[in-house]
């Protein structure tokens, strides 16, 4: 799998985060191809990257109650 840059990518947290600091979901609109996920509590951390499809069927299967939190 090649490797994507994202040291110019844009964050936007998830409108289900709260303000105390728990469930703080970051996704980058950035690319076309790609949907990149972190947690917000560890910026430099680890990174998914889902497919456009993948990402919109995973946050499908949520607003469903497809997938336990």
């Amino acid at each position: 799998m090649r490797s994507i840059d994202l040291s110019a990518a844009t964050w936007r947290k998830s409108s289900h985060s709260n303000q105390d600091g728990g469930a703080c979901v970051e996704v980058s609109d950035d690319f076309a191809a790609v949907v990149p996920v972190r947690d917000s509590k560890n910026p430099l951390g680890p990174v998914l990257t889902f497919t456009t499809d993948g990402w919109s069927s995973f946050v499908s299967a949520v607003k469903d109650g497809g997938v336990d939190a």
